[in-house]
């Protein structure tokens, strides 16, 4: 498996984190990825803007300067929403991924016995 398979969503997420702070464009967020060691070429980039638009997460606007014209792109608020359930989800992993090897059997065990011997899994 490519590696980074498992950090495509991290990539969506961190895009609509900047596209909710700013206006962003492409190359921006190429270089702002290339600071946390994401290399992506802009044929794999811009596929995942234009996803993201089309889910209705981003919205497009053009910006001319001169002769060049630049899509800029900003959450909307379905975008908002989204990133906002990813966030809680994603602390919700995260934790569970970082927690101490004690406490994740304690509450392995406090799982266990609250659930009459059964385990369950959070979607």
């Amino acid at each position: 498996m490519d590696d980074r398979d498992l950090y495509s969503g991290f990539i969506r997420l961190h895009i609509l984190h900047h596209a909710d702070k700013r206006s962003i464009f492409g190359l921006g967020v190429m270089e702002e990825l290339a600071q946390h060691g994401y290399r992506l070429s802009a044929g794999t980039l811009y596929p995942i803007l234009h996803a993201l638009e089309a889910k209705g997460y981003l919205r497009a606007t053009e910006h001319r300067k001169g002769n060049h014209t630049r899509k800029m792109y900003r959450t909307t608020p379905e975008g908002r929403r989204a990133l906002a359930a990813a966030k809680a989800q994603v602390k919700e992993m995260f934790g569970e991924l970082f927690q101490s090897r004690a406490a994740r059997g304690h509450a392995s065990r406090m799982s266990v016995a609250q659930n009459g011997g059964l385990t369950q899994w959070h979607n």
